[in-house]
């Protein structure tokens, strides 16, 4: 029996621990634009790995040093919330601030941010990937 596999960081690699499946697709990486990269955009989000551990979110890449997000962070300050667009919806996201975002810019080699979906932003409509 395989278990099942979760997405924390929408069109990153996959977790299979449990405790992900409340996280699933609660992050995305956005261009400059403010537009969701998916792999469709960028075939090296697939190489992003992604791992639930103590209370973080942790990020592991080829050549990159693991960098640890915070799970649950009460989204209090309006000053990081922004927006994204997903396919056609516009979502009310919280940027992950400029250690993550230069991480996620370095990868991949162009510039973006990770943001979370904010806890108050309704369902998501994710394109067909």
């Amino acid at each position: 029996m395989t278990s099942p596999l979760y997405f924390p960081i929408a069109a990153c690699g996959a977790a299979s621990r449990p405790e992900a499946a409340g996280y699933d697709k609660r992050w995305l990486i956005i261009d400059d634009q403010g537009a969701w990269v998916s792999q469709g955009h960028c075939e090296k989000l697939a190489d992003i790995q992604v791992d639930l551990r103590l209370g973080f979110l942790v990020l592991r890449a080829p050549g990159m040093l693991r960098l640890d997000i915070p799970l649950d962070v009460i989204e209090d300050d309006d000053s990081v919330r922004t927006h994204a667009q997903i396919g056609r919806q516009r979502v009310d996201v919280v940027d992950e601030g400029e250690v993550a975002a230069a991480w996620v810019s370095n990868f991949l080699g162009r510039p973006c941010r990770l943001v979370k979906i904010h806890p108050d932003a309704g369902r998501v409509l994710w394109p067909e990937l």
